[in-house]
């Protein structure tokens, strides 16, 4: 694959991935939660600095490994090809289209809002939306990146609007945010509320992994992808947080009573009464930045699965002129569509939140594994064939944070949802006899040249 991406392109990836509906629903639900504005930055802050302690490893797994995969790559050199292959399964068959079908729904419905439209019109639209993605990215990666950049641009602005003009039309009230510490009347006991609030803000931040799977396609990748990573989450942070504190002093937490109400109440106080129009179509920019970065990012992992023998062998193969994998996108946005049409993706992705976040888990965990002991007190070996051009900061307690955080988010999932954590883990598992007829079959032959 041809290296084109540079910091400020790889960085746009990580803030147009991340960034998407989550900003303009969660708040509301973390601010009824917790019922204080104190808790409700601080909530924040945690989830970022442990997206930002996991994209501080990623960097280092990066720089060891510099070809498409991302965590399917970390996952295989770590673990070997079989834990490796069960990640690949799952988020080939269930994750990756579900989460691109969730996202252009999204998006249809908010192009509804604007353009009133019939249930079968909405899903043309959602199905419409992913074949343009697909289509931009399979037309050449220069042109992927620099569409999510430039959406990326779009949407940071949009949300820089959303709080300069928040606070500086002074169309709030500061006595929004007193009591700033203590719970207001109404909230939920401060325990079980920052449980439920760090779960809805993990799942804010969620993708900044999936960049990682851009790392063949990055200049320089040992030292690009590591700041790329970090750079891209610290911006995620202060805009999630900034937006946040925007939002709590044009509404009152008392008046908040739904996640799109809270939103809209916002728009309308800010924007007036054409503020659920400016709202929209600010989303709109967001949902559809993300929807295209992941159609960018996601098959990579798919032609890396492919390069292994573990796919066909045509999702590898790159075209000959735009050098990208244009069969991988295509199958991606082939199930999304599907899943569009069919309407029942929502509680099929919800089975796999449990084993995606444990599979994160295991990839850092995986760095211990890949460091050996002389890394474990930070003293970094190297992987095959890799220069070591960058240690992760701090390690190995900003993996052990990292990893504290992930088991206690863990536990809140298997305390809310058992079933649905079980059920997903055994669907994963049954890719176990899959994974072995492809290994009969397969044999002895050699990987495939790069």
């Amino acid at each position: 694959m041809d290296r084109h991406l540079g910091l400020a392109g790889a960085t746009a990836l990580v803030v147009g991935q991340v960034i998407a509906v989550g900003i303009f629903l969660t708040p509301a639900a973390m601010a009824r939660l917790l019922g204080s504005p104190f808790w409700l930055l601080m909530v924040w802050l945690v989830a970022g600095a442990m997206a930002l302690c996991g994209t501080l490893v990623y960097g280092e797994l990066a720089a060891r490994y510099p070809e498409a995969g991302g965590g399917y790559v970390y996952l295989r050199e770590a673990w070997g090809p079989r834990v490796a292959f069960l990640y690949g399964w799952k988020c080939c068959l269930v994750m990756d289209p579900g989460i691109t079908a969730a996202l252009a729904t999204g998006l249809a419905a908010y192009l509804g809002y604007l353009v009133p439209l019939s249930p079968m019109g909405l899903k043309i639209a959602g199905i419409a939306a992913i074949a343009v993605g697909a289509g931009v990215n399979i037309a050449g990666a220069r042109l992927g990146a620099g569409v999510v950049s430039t959406l990326a641009v779009l949407k940071l602005g949009a949300l820089a609007t959303i709080v300069v003009a928040g606070f500086g039309l002074g169309r709030g009230d500061w006595g929004h945010f007193v009591p700033f510490v203590a719970q207001h009347p109404g909230a939920a006991p401060l325990g079980g509320a920052l449980a439920g609030a760090f779960v809805s803000a993990f799942f804010a931040f969620g993708g900044w992994w999936e960049a990682a799977k851009l790392t063949g396609e990055v200049r320089d990748p040992g030292r690009t992808m590591p700041r790329a990573l970090t750079a891209g989450v610290a911006i995620v942070t202060v805009a999630y947080m900034l937006t946040s504190a925007a939002f709590l002093y044009l509404v009152p937490l008392e008046a908040v009573t739904s996640d799109e109400a809270f939103a809209a109440q916002a728009g309308e106080v800010l924007f007036g009464r054409a503020g659920g129009v400016v709202l929209a179509s600010i989303v709109i920019v967001s949902v559809l930045g993300s929807l295209f970065a992941i159609q960018m990012m996601l098959p990579r992992l798919y032609y890396a699965m492919s390069r292994d023998g573990l796919f066909p062998a045509s999702l590898g193969r790159l075209h000959p002129t735009r050098g990208t994998p244009v069969r991988a996108i295509a199958l991606q946005a082939v199930l999304a569509s599907v899943l569009v049409a069919l309407g029942s993706f929502d509680a099929i992705v919800a089975y796999f939140i449990f084993v995606t976040v444990a599979f994160i888990g295991l990839t850092v965990v995986g760095l211990f594994k890949l460091r050996g002991w002389a890394g474990v007190v930070g003293l970094g070996q190297v992987g095959p064939g890799c220069a070591p051009v960058y240690l992760t900061p701090g390690f190995p307690f900003t993996a052990i944070v990292f990893l504290a955080l992930v088991a206690m988010l863990l536990v809140m999932l298997v305390a809310s949802r058992p079933l649905q954590a079980l059920a997903g883990t055994a669907i994963v598992l049954l890719g176990l006899p899959v994974y072995a007829l492809i290994e009969r079959q397969r044999g002895s032959r050699p990987r495939p040249e790069a």
